[in-house]
């Protein structure tokens, strides 16, 4: 088991894209559906395992491109520890000034290598200022407890 680290930052207008953040249905629609439902398989086929928008599974993470992986760690505390360096670079950003509290964040790491510690995955979300948003996950690869038949992107 290992993990792999994701990071997003951006427009929220661009965040708040759903449709190409949630993986196509793997059954295309029924032939004689509508045109324009067709056409939106295909795009969001195509564009969902490309996009660099985080995925509203976090699992999903494993189908996009292996470029993406911000770092790979075979001990959840490394894992964590790469999280807490993220957060403590993007914390003056926070929109929220509870979210800067060193002490939450502290407490964010810790139950990060908790929760890597036993299989799960970890995605987190902040609003930084200006609308953006940053969004942070560390997926469990070989296998994903959530979806294990999803394929490992860094061999």
């Amino acid at each position: 088991m290992h993990h792999h680290g994701y990071l997003w930052t951006g427009p929220k207008q661009r965040f708040d894209q759903e449709a190409l953040r949630r993986p196509p249905h793997p059954e295309p629609p029924p032939a004689g559906s509508k045109p324009e439902l067709i056409q939106r398989h295909r795009e969001v086929a195509a564009e969902f395992p490309t996009s660099d928008l985080p995925p509203l599974e976090t699992a999903f993470w494993l189908v996009k491109p292996r470029s993406l992986v911000r770092g790979t760690w075979d001990e959840a505390k490394e894992a964590a520890s790469w999280l807490g360096e993220r957060l403590a670079e993007y914390a003056p950003r926070f929109a929220s000034e509870a979210q800067r509290d060193t002490t939450h964040l502290a407490l964010l790491v810790n139950s990060t290598a908790e929760r890597l510690e036993s299989g799960a995955d970890v995605s987190l979300g902040f609003y930084l200022e200006r609308p953006s948003y940053l969004s942070l996950a560390v997926v469990t690869c070989s296998p994903n407890r959530a979806i294990p038949e999803l394929a490992c992107p860094v061999p």
